[in-house]
């Protein structure tokens, strides 16, 4: 999966076209995420202690990734990301790179 907690992403299709938000929840098995701002339900919500008169809840939903694209930092566009193998330390690591202007995309692992 090309998306990590806390990415900065841009969709790139659906209602939500052109908005930015960070990833709050990863779903790979999936292949959804939980972006903030984006993709807005609403629970309604039955009588209770809590909520005496009812009401809506305004809540995220999740959104499939094939419709998110990771923000590069570097050059602050939406792009493609690719994968580059580094040997680092004596160990072999993938490295997040942006398609558009060849930067390394800061993340663990």
């Amino acid at each position: 999966m090309h998306l990590r907690k806390n990415d900065l992403v841009e969709a790139i299709a659906g209602d939500d076209l052109g908005k930015r938000g960070r990833v709050l929840y990863i779903f790979p098995e999936n292949n959804r995420a939980i972006v903030e701002g984006m993709n807005f339900i609403y629970r309604h919500l039955r009588r209770s202690r809590e909520y005496p008169e009812g009401g809506r809840v305004q809540k995220e939903a999740s959104i499939n990734t094939s419709n998110l694209e990771l923000v590069c930092p570097s050059c602050n566009k939406a792009a493609k990301v690719g994968i580059k193998l580094v040997d680092r330390e004596g160990r072999k690591m993938r490295l997040r790179i942006c398609k558009k202007c060849g930067a390394e995309i800061e993340g663990r692992r």
